[in-house]
């Protein structure tokens, strides 16, 4: 079965159509440059539009003394000082235009009475700089940058998974890929590739993103390439992901749960904060309330299913219906559950991969020349512990930047060198894939990578767990040789979870081999046999495909932001 050929041109081609990659085409339909962008999922369903809480930029709009440099302060703080200086300083820094972009693009912030855009404080915050749209901010910013996009007419195609870049002697020339629903393939000639495909925590059987996305396929892409990646072990995990249905295990309930006086407790029945942050109890941060679920379940306090209970019933109704809206309605559509009246049953969840593909701080290209790679596929901006706020923030600034830096690579070059056998290998893997009649489920390997992944790469580590998690992936992986690739009438999905698949190992892979080279605990990294923090080991993973890590050293930070570096606390704050 020999599905139809398209051959697309372009000088700028993005992968990926969330907040990233729909900023960066439209940057560069502003300047009169040929852009398309292509996604996997429909655009209006990026996972962009799943960020609740809010998008940071010191306005100071409430608090008039904050500053880009206090913002960039608190931002290398928290990301225990693994975070790129000069990354951090171009995103804090380039905020305030970024939030400018999108009122210009029409974005409906909330306001104050006096017209300004209103601010809130979230977790790890010294002032409050936060910018929200009820909590459905990261939801309106998709769909402003859907709108502008439509009024600079940007060719987008839904439904279109990239299976390959091609590449020439280290430059990229474009990419192939098929369509989901019919199979018609994409050769897709461009002088310059930005991806925005996201990034790894599907690869965990409990995550707050949904099926079929960030399985890691631009980790995969970028490494095929020629790329590297950064700190992939550096997974931030949410306390708070829900356990049923299995369908959506790791739906996340929001920390406006906490925020609002949610109460935490065990299986016991006992409130179990006190442990482990006495002062902040609920309101501590992330990485210790998950690391505080998660002690409690694995030292057998947990529920029958394995989790904890989030209760915030004791609330009225009134303050739940305002404050928590899309909590309760969550929670009545997936388990017919009444928050007001019952607790939830929650578990840690993979929320965010804060490393990514290695880029260059300054405009994020790859150490592939042409390639570019932004938002969460990308890495430098969170280090150990991602700030609340700053992934949307991020899309904003990088993407007007990447935009730039792709047209003035596209315009630089003298000629587009293509390379036919590329193309055809690209080609030939579809082909052969669609060929496979093993006895291998895709499904259940997927499946396998999941269950390894959280049972020996989850919020805890040792090196034990470690490596049976990599003798368990040689394993999978020797099956995933024995795959059968079946399209039905419904279309290309089972192609596409093939490459999903390929893709995890990739990224578990990755995971396992640089958590095991990080022999301390740090941040969202917690490694039970190397309790404490290593100051030698204050640098980035970088990984390559053939295994091997080199320690990469971090740029001093500027005085004038190291002066402004303090404790921060959390009390009454969101830690969204």
């Amino acid at each position: 079965m020999t599905a139809t050929e398209r051959r697309l041109s372009t000088s700028v081609l993005v992968i990926g159509t969330g907040g990233s990659g729909l900023r960066a085409a439209i940057e560069l339909a502003e300047n009169g440059v040929d852009v398309l962008a292509v996604g996997k999922r429909p655009k209006a369903d990026a996972h962009t539009s799943l960020a609740a809480g809010g998008i940071n930029a010191a306005l100071g709009t409430m608090d008039p003394e904050d500053s880009w440099q206090q913002h960039a302060a608190d931002t290398l703080k928290e990301s225990y000082y693994l975070a790129n200086p000069h990354t951090v300083q171009i995103v804090t820094e380039g905020a305030a235009r970024g939030i400018e972009d999108l009122e210009r693009y029409g974005m409906p912030f909330a306001r104050e009475e006096s017209g300004v855009i209103s601010q809130r404080f979230f977790g790890a915050h010294t002032f409050r700089r936060t910018a929200f749209a009820g909590d459905y901010t990261g939801l309106e910013i998709q769909r402003t940058l859907i709108n502008r996009a439509a009024q600079l007419e940007i060719p987008i195609i839904d439904t279109l998974y990239i299976t390959k870049l091609l590449v020439r002697d280290n430059a990229v020339f474009g990419a192939y890929g098929f369509d989901l629903e019919d199979g018609t393939r994409y050769v897709i000639h461009a002088d310059a590739v930005i991806l925005a495909a996201g990034g790894h925590n599907r690869i965990w059987r409990r995550t707050s993103s949904r099926r079929d996305e960030n399985t890691g396929d631009s980790f995969r892409l970028a490494v095929e390439a020629g790329a590297r990646l950064r700190d992939p072990e550096l997974v931030q995990f949410h306390p708070s992901g829900i356990i049923e249905p299995e369908s959506a295990a790791g739906t996340l309930i929001s920390e406006a749960a906490r925020g609002e006086g949610g109460i935490l407790r065990n299986g016991l029945g006992e409130r179990f904060m006190g442990k482990y942050d006495p002062e902040r109890m609920e309101l501590s941060t992330r990485d210790r309330v998950a690391l505080a679920c998660y002690t409690e379940i694995k030292e057998g306090r947990g529920t029958p299913n394995g989790g904890v209970w989030l209760d915030v019933s004791h609330l009225s109704r009134e303050v739940i219906m305002q404050r928590l809206p899309r909590v309760y309605q969550t929670m009545l559509e997936l388990q017919m559950l009444d928050i007001t009246k019952d607790p939830i049953e929650i578990a840690p969840t993979a929320h965010y991969s804060m490393g990514g593909v290695w880029v260059r701080p300054e405009d994020h290209g790859t150490d592939v020349d042409g390639l570019y790679a932004i938002g969460e596929a990308s890495s430098g901006l969170h280090g150990a512990n991602r700030l609340g706020g700053n992934s949307l923030i991020e899309l904003l600034v990088f993407g007007r930047i990447v935009g730039q830096a792709a047209a003035a690579y596209s315009a630089g070059l003298e000629s587009q060198n293509r390379s036919a056998a590329a193309v055809e290998a690209a080609r030939a893997e579809v082909d052969a894939l669609l060929a496979a009649d093993g006895q291998e489920n895709v499904r259940a390997l997927q499946r396998a990578i999941r269950d390894t992944m959280t049972e020996h790469a989850g919020v805890v580590r040792d090196e034990a767990g470690l490596l049976a998690g990599l003798a368990e992936l040689d394993a999978i992986e020797a099956r995933i040789a024995d795959i059968g690739v079946h399209p039905d009438i419904a279309g290309y999905q089972n192609l596409a979870h093939a490459f999903d698949l390929t893709s995890a190992a990739l990224a578990a892979r990755a995971t396992l081999q640089a958590a095991l080279e990080r022999r301390e605990t740090r941040g969202a990294h917690n490694r039970s046999d190397y309790p404490e923090l290593d100051p030698a080991l204050q640098v980035n993973m970088v990984w390559s495909a053939d295994g091997s890590i080199t320690r990469e050293r971090i740029p001093e930070i500027p005085e004038e932001i190291a002066a402004l570096i303090r404790e921060v606390s959390v009390a009454g704050k969101l830690v969204e």
